[in-house]
């Protein structure tokens, strides 16, 4: 039997809501001010780029295509862990030390028990 963990996309995103639903709320959300961004923001944003560089990298014929998808998932999950360094004081090895993976394997963990802990609001 194979361990399944938080950072595991297919668990950490198992039950999301529709990527389209997620990238029409983070749009949204997106238009407010940028001082004013939530912790709720700065995840689901990591999210909804991780779930689409994960989509890229199984359906894309281009690897260029892919290697974009995966650099942008990366930058957002990296805000994700600055805004947690900053405002939950969370040490990732520094947050500036932090890999691309770790950050969106910190971005899965973050996301999956957010989802878990029944305070998301759709």
């Amino acid at each position: 039997m194979t361990e399944t963990h938080a950072s595991d996309p297919t668990v950490a995103y198992a039950d999301a809501p529709s990527l389209l639903a997620e990238i029409r709320w983070v749009a949204v959300q997106s238009r407010s001010v940028r001082d004013a961004m939530n912790r709720e923001f700065w995840l689901r944003k990591a999210a909804v780029f991780d779930r689409i560089a994960i989509k890229e990298a199984t359906t894309s014929a281009s690897a260029a295509t892919g290697k974009a998808s995966a650099t942008t998932a990366a930058r957002a999950a990296r805000q994700l862990v600055e805004y947690d360094a900053v405002h939950h004081g969370l040490s990732l090895r520094g947050a500036d030390l932090a890999t691309d993976e770790e950050c969106r394997a910190y971005a899965r963990q973050a996301y999956s028990a957010w989802r878990s802990s029944g305070l998301q609001h759709f």
